[in-house]
């Protein structure tokens, strides 16, 4: 999936934007300049092509403030790896000395930029936008992240400039499996004891995988694609950033894998970054796996795997169906688990319920807990099928689709699970309004 980066001096309204685009409330959005402290990452479609944005924090040069210095790396290493760049400025402000150097650094960067003049709320600012040609980056785009005006115009033209992605062949039946997880955990030395060679760099400094790697490998008659994520193009550019760019190459894994292997160092334990990149595979649908790395540093007692298992269970609260397994990537102790289990999700994620089987479970589920009334009125939820999608959502038919609990969709997952397993499969739950027709 292409990868589109904002960027811009603080102030210009860069949140704001993003939010527009994506139609979400991410990223925090204030008068006070800087508000932004980290880039926040979402997907745009326009026209049916799909995209993912960037959100970074404001641009000032030469800083010394460490804040400041922080979010100027990470601004170059967004630039680095987008495929277009949106500079955002301010029609209101005409163009600034922090918006020519932001335009010097994107004229050296190569990168299609397009320059976005934003808040022109009206056709006097429309106007005003035409002192941004002075930045010498080609055409500017007024806009308005406030109430969406002219980013239709603009969103044809970047659509035109992303690269084509390059689907899979149709005839590619492999399952793609990426290690993902925060530097230093032993992602790459993992992926060369699966694969029996060297094929990534492996020293005790976060952050040295140059690119990601895919290496084809077979398991059980299965053929996978190892994905080895990824590190660093120009390190001089990424010095307190290693965080930054990690997640922002672990997101793009995550968009082309069907199987995402959380690396956990077993010295340090399950942390918020790692939920993190767990609640992101579950909301694309991917498959999950947690691979506790380095049990070899770990002193052992009778029961300790089960207890650190289910520390992390109770952690991960509605994510506790993602299976743990435990190996050590230096004595290649239990590795090839990961292949083993990564199988066993594929065909669980490809697993097809007859509707007459799903039906029975759930004439036991409703015996033994109705759902809760809605608006004083009694749900019925008359049947259940399974949808013909790549991950499995199953439809649940009643009279009130948008009545049902959170809390009895959970429940329901629940025995559909305890029914038919799915172990490491993210399920979706959807209601719609009954029909007539009988289910197939």
């Amino acid at each position: 999936m292409s990868l589109v980066a904002i960027v811009g001096r603080p102030n210009v309204g860069k949140s704001t934007l993003f939010n527009r685009l994506t139609e979400a409330r991410q990223s925090i959005v204030d008068d006070e300049s800087g508000v932004t402290r980290d880039r926040i990452y979402g997907q745009v479609e326009w026209n049916g092509c799909v995209f993912s944005l960037i959100d970074t924090g404001g641009f000032v040069p030469r800083s010394a403030e460490g804040f400041e210095k922080a979010i100027r790396e990470q601004v170059h290493v967004a630039i680095d790896e987008a495929d277009v760049v949106l500079m955002v400025a301010d029609v209101t402000a005409g163009v600034t000395d922090l918006d020519q150097e932001m335009a010097r650094i994107l004229r050296r960067s190569n990168k299609p930029v397009l320059v976005l003049g934003n808040k022109a709320d009206n056709s006097e600012r429309r106007y005003m936008a035409a002192s941004l040609y002075s930045l010498g980056l080609g055409e500017v785009f007024p806009v308005s992240g406030t109430n969406g005006m002219g980013t239709g115009d603009f969103l044809d033209v970047l659509v035109s400039q992303l690269p084509a992605d390059k689907p899979r062949q149709p005839g590619d039946r492999r399952g793609y499996i990426a290690l993902v997880g925060r530097p230093n955990v032993g992602k790459s030395m993992l992926a060369n004891a699966l694969l029996g060679q060297d094929r990534s760099i492996v020293t005790d400094i976060s952050g040295t995988t140059r690119d990601a790697i895919d290496s084809p490998v077979t398991y059980g008659g299965q053929e996978l694609v190892l994905v080895d994520t990824a590190g660093l193009r120009k390190r001089a550019r990424v010095a307190g950033n290693i965080e930054f760019y990690s997640v922002l190459r672990t997101e793009r894994a995550i968009e082309r894998c069907d199987i995402a292997v959380l690396v956990l160092d077993a010295t340090q334990g399950l942390e918020a970054q790692d939920i993190r990149i767990l609640k992101e595979a579950e909301k694309q649908k991917k498959g999950l796996l947690i691979a506790v790395n380095k049990w070899d540093l770990i002193e052992k007692e009778t029961n300790t795997a089960r207890d650190f298992e289910r520390e992390i269970k109770g952690r991960l609260q509605t994510l506790d169906y993602v299976p743990v397994i435990f190996v050590s990537a230096l004595t290649r102790q239990r590795v090839f688990r990961v292949l083993e289990r990564s199988v066993r999700i594929l065909v669980e994620r490809a697993r097809r319920v007859p509707t007459s089987e799903l039906n029975e479970v759930l004439q036991k589920a409703l015996g033994r807990h109705y759902p809760p009334s809605y608006r004083n009125r009694h749900i019925q939820i008359k049947y259940v099928t399974q949808l013909s999608t790549h991950a499995p959502v199953f439809a649940f038919f009643c009279n009130y689709p948008y009545g049902v609990s959170t809390s009895y969709t959970r429940y329901l997952e629940r025995r559909l699970r305890e029914s038919f397993g799915f172990e490491g499969v993210p399920i979706s739950i959807v209601y719609r309004a009954k029909s007539k027709r009988k289910a197939e």
